[in-house]
């Protein structure tokens, strides 16, 4: 019961004031929510839109909900199945996930990822390495790809 209330309010929240650049809602069911990040303005994801699946656990709060990316993305810490590497997406004592955390402020974490990849902690071993080594090409090829998959 506590989650659903939870949920009731984080969701009402998302609707009346949502995050720059966010939009949630729900995908038929309670737990089954869907949320769109627009990519940010001076990354080569801008432009894009980003679709992303928010599955809401049972023990929601004292488990953090599984998000990932619905939209393919060319990202060192986003891999080729939408999964995301973040630390507030897992449990401690590896993650960082508080029950005080909620959905608005994961996404709001997702898209800074978005916005400043962390390549010291990659899913992409490969793209983390062009990020750091060649970031002209790293720039070039998450650029085409948010425009053939996330362009409007």
């Amino acid at each position: 019961m506590q989650r659903a209330s939870r949920l009731k309010r984080e969701l009402s929240l998302l609707a009346t004031e949502p995050p720059p650049g966010i939009t949630c809602w729900q995908n038929g069911q309670l737990d089954d929510l869907r949320a769109q990040i627009l990519g940010g303005a001076d990354t080569p994801y801008e432009k894009g839109i980003f679709n992303l699946e928010i599955i809401v656990p049972e023990r929601y709060p004292f488990e953090p909900p599984k998000i990932r990316f619905l939209t393919p993305i060319y990202h060192p810490n986003i891999d080729s199945a939408g999964r995301i590497c973040l630390d507030v997406l897992k449990l401690p004592p590896k993650g960082a996930w508080r029950p005080s955390l909620n959905i608005s402020t994961l996404l709001t974490s997702i898209q800074l990822l978005m916005a400043e990849p962390n390549p010291d902690d990659p899913l992409m071993a490969d793209i983390s390495s062009e990020y750091k080594y060649n970031k002209q090409l790293f720039l070039l090829n998450a650029r085409e790809w948010t425009e053939k998959y996330a362009g409007q």
